[in-house]
């Protein structure tokens, strides 16, 4: 009768493949510590094997860690270097605190709201011009990527005063913004020559 993946035990890490956790199973099993280690350091290069990229020797402790996973914590060899525990392995991390204020238009995101406030801090002259001028045309670029039908300028103008709090004002009479519009999409595959 054939034996299912399905009906075996489940694999603590299903990259290594049952194989290796086969060898670590039976790594368990053998009761002298020297042969324990040579068996712990054959298995190690055959996972070396699977991905390259972890003999490297700043990614080496990896493998072992990956190992001491696999046997549940429960081999004991002379490990090369400092590996996993099984407390190390269920400790999550802190909670990362995230500002919480509300944002009025999100699709601009924070970043052009803190430089509408720069620019809106700057003193008058050509280069604080050019730099509203260049966040106008970004926001207008931000809206359509969420209003694919168009965008006014007077939407983008009244938008910026009231995220400047009215220290940035444009008008349509004055100022224009770019025109964007999406590229067509280029024909996948290769036209056939026609045989005259």
């Amino acid at each position: 009768m054939l034996n299912y993946n399905t009906r075996l035990k489940q694999l603590v890490l299903p990259e290594y493949g049952r194989n290796i956790q086969r060898m670590v199973d039976y790594c368990l099993t053998i009761e002298d510590r020297q042969e324990r280690n040579t068996c712990a350091n054959a298995i190690v290069r055959s996972m070396g094997n699977l991905f390259p990229e972890l003999r490297a020797p700043e990614n080496e402790h990896k493998l072992w860690d990956h190992l001491m996973i696999m046997s549940d914590f429960q081999l004991d060899i002379d490990f090369p270097c400092e590996v996993i525990s099984a407390t190390d392995l269920s400790t999550k991390p802190e909670k990362v605190a995230y500002s919480q204020s509300s944002m009025r238009y999100r699709h601009y995101g924070r970043i052009i709201q803190s430089m509408i406030d720069k620019a809106a801090a700057m003193e008058e002259g050509e280069e604080r011009q050019q730099v509203i001028l260049l966040l106008a045309n970004h926001m207008k670029k931000q809206m359509l990527a969420v209003n694919s039908d168009g965008v006014d300028d007077q939407k983008i103008f009244k938008d910026l005063a009231e995220l400047s709090h009215g220290a940035i004002r444009l008008e349509s009479a004055t100022t224009r913004l770019h025109e964007f519009k999406e590229l067509p999409v280029p024909a996948s595959g290769k036209k056939k020559k026609k045989k005259g």
